[in-house]
């Protein structure tokens, strides 16, 4: 029987990765897959706050048209939504009423669509030739301290 003398030659090149090279390519590998992943949940994160933003604009821009569209209403929106069986068809109804149904309108969007421990706040301020009702909205978002707010003006 013949022995290899190539195999038992330790001079000869080595072909192939040791166990040593294995593990730190492993490694390295592992580090860029932690920071891809990283990354990825940084993304998921920035599109949730998108999404939150997209529809609080959406939201407070409802609200200030309605407010262009019952302008004798005044400080009504200042107070809490009731409901007062008025309708955007409904001719009977008072500026006021319309209002206090706007707001509780308003609040329904705002449960639907915003997170839990959202506020929506509609102040009036009058100084006399102008009105300027301040729409605010602020909201929770998980990795900010403080909540996220949107405001809109509306000069009448």
């Amino acid at each position: 029987m013949r022995i290899n003398s190539h195999f038992l030659n330790r001079n000869s090149q080595q072909a192939g990765f040791t166990l040593l090279e294995a593990t730190i390519a492993l490694l390295v590998l592992s580090i860029g897959m932690l920071g891809i992943s990283a990354l990825f949940f940084e993304g998921l994160k920035s599109g949730r706050t998108a999404v939150y933003r997209t529809e609080a604009v959406y939201i407070a821009s409802d609200m200030a048209d309605r407010i262009r569209a019952n302008p004798l209403a005044g400080a009504s929106y200042e107070e809490a939504g009731v409901n007062e069986g008025c309708h955007a068809d409904a001719a009977t109804c008072t500026p006021a009423e319309v209002a206090h149904q706007d707001k509780l309108e308003w609040a329904a969007d705002m449960a639907e669509h915003m997170p839990a421990d959202s506020v929506a706040t509609v102040t009036v301020a009058n100084n006399g030739a102008t009105t300027l009702y301040t729409i605010e909205m602020a909201w929770p978002e998980p990795g900010f301290l403080d909540p996220l707010t949107y405001t809109v003006v509306v000069e009448r």
